[in-house]
């Protein structure tokens, strides 16, 4: 996948967050070209489903205020937000109440991306077609940025799957899929387990060994 050439991108997320406080990495632009993708579910002010996808050294993000689903018909509100580092991609805790996005996070899923054209075009002309290959994301998806209003401040997409074999009228997505991808753990389970404060569990994807007695308890 081509990189664009840039500085750092952080700047904003930075500006947000008190990593004095915060677990959260505070991370760097990538000099490598990766394409790794994850969503992460978030227990915020309000509960939402954050989608990240790697390009030019950073997780371009959205928060998906009702999450993914596999309905081809369910246009799913995703609002631009701010790029986050790439080890934001293993990030899996608790955020302190109080700091910016204070709540719970699980790594709900996580795998690769493939843009179809050029993912810079597509993102300056506010439709943006690629490939999942996740864990529970897969197949054709769409992010197409809503017409803004005058002067509103933030970004309006749409997340839409496209109609493949990957798609499902049914769609029980999210009541079906209730426990972290990387470790197993329920939010509740993240939000009460002291441990579970700023865990980052390696890349995206990658399962880390746990043992019997943990497992166990999962």
């Amino acid at each position: 996948m081509a990189k664009r050439a840039t500085s750092d991108n952080l700047t904003e997320y930075r500006r947000k967050r008190d990593f004095a406080k915060t677990a959260e990495p505070r991370g760097k632009a990538a000099k490598r070209a990766g394409n790794s993708f994850v969503v992460q579910k978030h227990d915020a002010s309000r509960l939402h489903y954050d989608f990240r996808l790697e390009l030019d050294g950073v997780l371009k993000s959205w928060a998906v205020t009702r999450g993914p689903s596999l309905d081809p018909s369910q246009k799913r509100l995703a609002v631009r937000v701010e790029d986050h580092p790439l080890e934001y991609g293993s990030f899996e805790g608790v955020i302190p109440e109080g700091e910016y996005g204070g709540g719970t996070v699980m790594l709900w899923d996580s795998g690769v991306w493939e843009p179809v054209g050029d993912p810079h075009e597509g993102l300056d002309n506010g439709k943006l077609v690629f490939n999942l290959s996740g864990k529970r994301l897969k197949g054709g998806w769409a992010l197409v940025r809503m017409r803004g209003r005058e002067k509103e401040k933030r970004e309006n997409w749409l997340l839409i799957k496209e109609r493949d074999e990957a798609a499902d009228e049914s769609d029980k997505l999210l009541e079906k899929n209730t426990r972290s991808v990387t470790t197993g753990r329920t939010m509740r389970q993240i939000a009460t387990e002291k441990s579970a404060t700023g865990n980052r569990h390696g890349p995206p994807g990658r399962r880390p060994a746990r043992s019997s007695a943990r497992a166990a308890a999962l």
